[in-house]
């Protein structure tokens, strides 16, 4: 049975965390090195493989916005899957959306991530 609970930040996992702290601050060269080298990161359905082509999302994704990002969610799924729920706000169409990143983690680090809007 899946196990779902709320958790403070400092309980997930450092690889977590750490990518997260990096992605907020847009530093896609410290994000991109939690991830496994076959990576797959899919954004609102569009897929990016291997870690080459992951930086490049983490590098370019929202740059033409400005926006806070806040953390308002995270649960555990299970030893390898964690779901952290962000909330942005800013310059982009419709001024805020929440998302869910939705982590799978391989020997310590990202293997999979897929970035989909939280459900209402």
């Amino acid at each position: 049975m899946t196990q779902h609970t709320d958790l403070p930040s400092d309980l997930l996992p450092t690889t977590v965390r750490e990518f997260l702290a990096a992605h907020v601050a847009r530093d896609a060269d410290t994000a991109s090195s939690f991830l496994v080298e076959d990576a797959v990161v899919v954004d609102q359905d569009e897929t990016f493989r291997g870690r080459e082509e992951a930086h490049a999302f983490l590098r370019d994704a929202g740059t033409e916005f400005e926006y806070t990002t806040e953390q308002i969610g995270a649960r555990r799924v299970d030893d390898a899957h964690w779901v952290v729920t962000v909330r942005l706000e800013g310059t982009f169409p419709g001024g805020v959306a929440e998302l869910d990143y939705r982590f799978a983690l391989r020997d310590g680090l990202v293997a999979e991530l897929v970035i989909a809007n939280h459900p209402v």
